[in-house]
């Protein structure tokens, strides 16, 4: 297994939502001023302008509010090692392996979907929450996990954790 720096995938994950939560402020500051600009008043009883800025206004709202919880949730995140012996839980970097090659993850508290990259490696992270990671959760090295994907059911076993 090449070596990782889990610090420093922790502070790219780290990075990566704060640099999402700034673009949602800045976007959430810009529809609120037009929401409530001049323009945004109804002509009419038939204009929904104001109405679908509110709304708009406040999907960002929720987006802004999610992100800061997430950047809580990962600065919280305390790296530690595992070996062989331990299962996956958060904060582990797990390979698999299946018959078309190797997968990185880092479990993690929040950040789903993102990819990382730590040296040469690429890291996909995934939330106990989603299939990958209710199905790495609790897992040891050695251990077959079968990953639901749209294409179907990919069967691997994890060959590193870190």
């Amino acid at each position: 297994m090449p070596s990782v720096d889990k610090e420093q995938v922790l502070l790219a994950l780290r990075h990566e939502l704060e640099a999402q939560l700034a673009q949602a402020h800045a976007a959430q500051r810009e529809t609120q001023s037009g929401a409530t600009h001049e323009e945004a008043k109804p002509e009419n009883d038939k204009d929904t302008r104001a109405l679908e800025a509110s709304y708009l206004a406040r999907g960002q709202a929720r987006r802004v509010m999610d992100l800061e919880e997430a950047v809580v949730k990962v600065n919280a995140l305390v790296p530690r090692a595992f070996d062989g012996e331990l299962p996956v839980a958060l904060g582990a970097i797990v390979q698999l392996e299946h018959d078309a090659g190797s997968l990185w993850y880092l479990l993690a508290p929040a950040g789903g979907g993102l990819t990382l990259t730590a040296g040469s490696l690429v890291l996909t992270v995934v939330t106990p929450q989603s299939p990958v990671g209710r199905a790495l959760l609790g897992r040891r090295v050695g251990d077959d996990v079968d990953i639901r994907t749209p294409q179907g059911v990919r069967e691997c076993s994890i060959a590193a954790l870190c």
